[in-house]
């Protein structure tokens, strides 16, 4: 796996950019196809989750907050490594199959909410993370607002995103970011009062972008 990080200052170019919730306009996942989607979900996801744990120096003991969490993979591998979850979805079906499918494992907070309006408390996280969820915000600007108030000082932020080559591509194709949109990310999570924010590109099953923010 190769890393490649840039902290630059982003130029207007990289900032005029499509916007990196470039599918903010998805209509949200319920029903019956809501629920092939979530069951779907539950496969292919370790390796990301795994990434993300690594990113975020995730420790035992610490709190974190997954934002868009599906129904679960990537909040049972934090349990796993010894962290407090509380996980974030805008579906009801995604949260109805992680409590179904994680029934027996260790006791997660699932609760009903959006990146822009995150039900916990201020300060209350050591890490939060979005893995590809993002380009399906809302609002940018109030999202990574919710994620500053929730993150306690010190604490960080992780998105990953897939790795395309064309935003405007429709279907299952478009739902990632290019390099360009990751580094738009990166500079609104600066303007957002994050300390630094830096970009990743990571090899696994296909290219994975990642940016890494610290309040």
């Amino acid at each position: 796996m190769s890393h490649k990080h840039d902290d630059s200052p982003q130029t207007a170019s990289a900032a005029a950019q499509p916007a990196p919730n470039h599918h903010a306009s998805h209509p949200g996942f319920s029903g019956a196809g809501g629920l092939v989607v979530a069951l779907s979900f539950l496969f292919g996801r370790t390796e990301a989750a795994q990434l993300a744990i690594r990113l975020a120096d995730l420790q035992r003991g610490e709190r974190l907050v997954d934002v868009g969490c599906g129904p679960g993979v990537a909040v049972r591998q934090a349990r796993i490594a010894g962290a407090e979850v509380i996980g974030v979805d805008p579906a009801p079906v995604m949260l109805r199959v992680a409590r179904a499918r994680w029934r027996s494992g260790s006791a997660v907070d699932w609760r009903l909410g959006a990146a822009e309006k995150l039900p916990v408390a201020d300060g209350w996280a050591d890490v939060v993370w979005s893995l590809s969820t993002v380009h399906h915000w809302a609002d940018i600007g109030a999202g990574l607002a919710e994620t500053h108030r929730v993150l306690a000082p010190g604490g960080r932020l992780v998105v990953l995103e897939r790795r395309i080559g064309d935003p405007g591509a429709r279907g299952t194709a478009g739902h990632g970011w290019t390099a360009e949109q990751a580094e738009s990310f990166a500079e609104h999570c600066r303007r957002q009062g994050f300390a630094r924010a830096e970009v990743g590109v990571h090899r696994g099953r296909g290219p994975i972008l990642s940016v890494v923010a610290w309040r």
